[in-house]
């Protein structure tokens, strides 16, 4: 429970001779207040006012408060907003802290997906705990001296006592545990459990590891609540997949999660605010014109492309539109001049089985011309036999001629290796290479993502050929289309054609 309050006579009487008294008073009924009051000890930047602070410092109230009188749990939170809006200050290291110094023996287990980023969460409130600006307000509160790692550090306090000693017996109380998404956390238990960041972009990209987060959240989290009835679970990100924690978490539709979704824009990602009222507060369909305005916007939109914008700004891991590529921006044209084209490569995505319901084998042919632009010259595509498929690629190859470079993907595991150089061999004579995509170009819509940005800009072309249309049907419905391999070798194509460290210039 909360700490005895004083009567009112004596707390008026100990504010007039004790100043700090009006400031602990004012930081205790607010945490919007506490977080602005401290915010220098815990950033070399000015704090940056905007409404979805005080948002979200009200929902985290709700569930402090809730706790404190040990009520029963009305729900679990998610927090979906674009990184870069104070939502780490917020709720992994001002929270906490707020909530000791109102209720001391609080206990909090915090995760990120790195125990270096959990640790410097928990670093940053044990600094703020330490500062003597803190201590100026907070006498009563301190960290116990042999109880004191990053990892893991006990509150010790002293029941108040009116007059300007704050004299009182020291006891014991809660804790802060923090470990990266997966860790053990046997021993450990949390009135409060905070998952901020609970993966990365790459971690994101790789299936195995939106599993393993996924299974950590349901299966060990729950069995860490001190109360299985009261601990809530308030889990801070931006969306990254439609599988990520938070997707994984909402797909369930339990009555208990409340959702708090907060899209950097409202322009392309109207639907995606929740609740859908807070469009009242966006300024120019912006969250936050301040931190984010919409030049900066639309640099994070050329820097993240299309999958990573839509997820980290817009909340929504599927761009507006339901899919990566404005395909009315595909324009056609005839061929240029060769004195356009810088450079040519053919990309060859093959599918490991042939038969009606199979993938396809594509081969793109694509170019860099002059100007920043890129010509889609041909796209080759079925479902063949292997021994077809090869004599296809042989035979692609001879009319290409040898100034187009090839490559062949290079799925991952021994049988992809074998494929991939069974094709080189049967290329010799020409310039072609495997290439295993790196981890964080194996998801196909991330490793999309660059080519999906200039299509959108107008600067990707396309050969007027048979062919336009089911390749337009691809990148339209890409990713939620139940083909990509058109898309997957264009992108293997437009990676490789940027890279002028491999790709040699035509003369």
């Amino acid at each position: 429970m909360t700490r005895t309050r004083q009567p009112k006579l004596e707390r008026i009487r100990e504010a007039v001779e004790n100043p700090f008294a009006i400031i602990r008073e004012l930081n205790n009924r607010s945490l919007y207040h506490f977080i602005q009051y401290f915010f220098d000890q815990v950033s070399p930047h000015k704090f940056i006012p905007n409404w979805h602070i005080e948002l979200l410092c009200r929902e985290l109230e709700k569930i402090a408060h809730d706790v404190a009188e040990r009520k029963s749990r009305k729900n679990d939170l998610i927090i979906n907003v674009p990184p870069g809006t104070t939502k780490t200050i917020t709720c992994s290291i001002m929270f906490p802290a707020w909530c000791w110094t109102q209720w001391p023996w609080m206990r909090f287990i915090c995760a990120s997906y790195s125990e270096k980023l959990a640790l410097e969460s928990a670093e940053y409130c044990r600094d703020l705990i330490r500062s003597p600006e803190f201590k100026q307000i907070y006498p009563d509160i301190s960290i116990k001296d042999d109880k004191d790692t990053k990892s893991n550090y006990k509150i010790v306090y002293k029941d108040l006592k009116p007059g300007p000693s704050m004299a009182g017996k020291v006891k014991i109380g809660g804790n802060r545990y923090s470990t990266s998404v997966g860790g053990t956390l046997l021993g450990f238990h949390g009135d409060i459990i905070i998952v901020d960041d609970p993966l990365n972009p790459e971690q994101a990209a790789s299936e195995l590891e939106l599993g393993n987060a996924n299974r950590w959240m349901e299966q060990t989290l729950p069995t860490r609540k001190t109360d299985k009835a009261v601990t809530p679970i308030i889990l801070i990100m931006q969306r990254l997949h439609q599988d990520d924690p938070s997707g994984h978490w909402l797909n369930k539709n339990k009555s208990n999660v409340v959702n708090i979704s907060l899209p950097g824009e409202i322009l392309n990602f109207k639907d995606q605010l929740r609740p859908p009222e807070l469009a009242s507060f966006y300024v120019d369909n912006l969250l936050d014109p301040k931190r984010m305005p919409w030049h900066v916007i639309k640099d994070m939109e050329m820097d993240l492309g299309q999958y990573g914008y839509a997820g980290q700004i817009g909340q929504h891991p599927i761009p507006a539109g339901e899919g990566m590529f404005r395909v009315a921006e595909l324009r056609d044209m005839a061929m240029p001049h060769p004195k356009e084209i810088l450079y040519t490569v053919r990309y060859w995505d093959k599918a490991s089985t042939d038969g009606k319901t199979s993938a396809y084998t594509v081969g793109v042919k694509m170019s860099k011309l002059t100007g920043g632009r890129f010509l889609i010259q041909d796209v080759q595509r079925g479902r063949w036999r292997t021994d077809e498929r090869e004599r296809i690629i042989l035979n692609t190859a001879r009319a290409d001629g040898k100034s187009v470079d090839i490559y062949v993907e290079q799925e991952p595991g021994s049988g992809g290796k074998d494929s991939a150089q069974g094709t080189v061999r049967n290329l010799a004579g020409f310039v072609i290479r495997p290439d295993k995509p790196s981890s964080g170009e194996g998801n196909k819509p991330r490793r999309a993502d660059a080519f999906s940005v200039q299509v959108n800009e107008g600067f990707v072309y396309l050969l007027r050929a048979d062919w336009n249309q089911a390749y337009r049907n691809e990148l339209a419905y890409f990713p939620v289309g139940t083909y990509k391999d058109q898309v997957d070798a264009s992108s293997g194509a437009f990676n490789r054609l940027v890279d002028k460290k491999v790709v040699r210039r035509i003369t």
